[in-house]
């Protein structure tokens, strides 16, 4: 069995293929440009593959259209990203490729990575898995099946309370101004200093502040959701800011809901270098296969 994989960032897409224990056997990654370019550079990744492919999975930015029902389905719809707003992501893999094609969020990907990747009698029963990188989002899985009905979810915009100390950033998202993503994206490091975070050390307090706010949007989750667990991922998390994302968290939650020791609750990602999406969709595409 040959299994497809794609995760499709805002900056770069992944592909890979690999076996039915969700193994890399071949990957490749290049930088998301137009929509005609990089869709045509996936295509032919897995054209070599064409004869040995069963199934493959899609794990994409967003939003995008889920409804199967709904006339844009496989559609890519009003993203800020240039260029992609309505794009039909899944249609054009279906054209080229004739084998089944299961179609979800990056992040969704990424949360069922993270359930599949843990032994059978260890997998927690509900799971939220955040990223925070380019974007904001949240994959959310209760009994294995991603929540979202008349749509994925969308957690990287909810809106939060303001730092004291940052309350003349306006943020940065198009649409909200100063919701989750619009805070602590990568990108509101130059917005913020006018440099790239890896140059920003963890001694200054725009990391406190980005914290409070992912603390908050943790505590949002736990409060409505009560998941088993809530794992971070992406190019901002390290597990010296996890530290200070737990020391928020324990301080908003102020011992109101129990939630058991913070290091197993608020975790980064059990597969290693931001691979969840892959092993996800690895194990979404076998899914399909039945």
């Amino acid at each position: 069995m040959r299994l497809g994989s794609i995760e499709a960032g805002g900056t770069k897409f992944v592909c890979a293929v690999g076996d039915e224990q969700f193994h890399v056997l071949d990957r490749t990654q290049f930088p998301t440009t137009t929509p005609a370019e990089t869709l045509a550079k996936t295509v032919a990744y897995f054209k070599q593959f064409e004869d040995e492919l069963d199934a493959l999975s899609i794990a994409s930015f967003g939003p995008i259209e889920i409804r199967s029902q709904a006339p844009q389905y496989g559609y890519i719809t009003n993203t800020p990203k240039p260029n992609w707003p309505y794009t039909d992501f899944l249609g054009t893999l279906k054209a080229a490729l004739n084998i089944p094609i299961y179609w979800t969020t990056d992040v969704n990907g990424s949360a069922y990575g993270e359930y599949v990747a843990l032994p059978e009698a260890q997998r927690p029963r509900s799971l939220v898995y955040f990223t925070i990188g380019t974007g904001v989002g949240a994959g959310e899985l209760v009994n294995g099946d991603f929540l979202g009905e008349l749509g994925h979810p969308e957690v990287g915009h909810v809106r939060l309370k303001r730092h004291p100390d940052d309350l003349d950033f306006a943020g940065i998202c198009p649409y909200h101004g100063d919701c989750l993503e619009g805070l602590v994206a990568g990108p509101t490091f130059e917005a913020r200093l006018g440099k790239p975070g890896v140059e920003v050390p963890l001694s200054d307090h725009v990391w406190d502040i980005m914290a409070y706010y992912i603390a908050q949007a943790a505590v949002q989750e736990t409060l409505m959701l009560r998941p088993n667990k809530i794992v971070f991922g992406g190019g901002v998390i390290s597990e010296p800011f996890m530290e200070k994302i737990r020391e928020q968290f324990a301080q908003l939650m102020n011992g109101y809901a129990e939630v058991g020791a913070l290091t197993d609750y608020l975790t980064m990602p059990v597969v290693p270098e931001n691979g969840s999406a892959t092993v996800g969709n690895f194990a979404l595409a076998k899914r399909l296969l039945g």
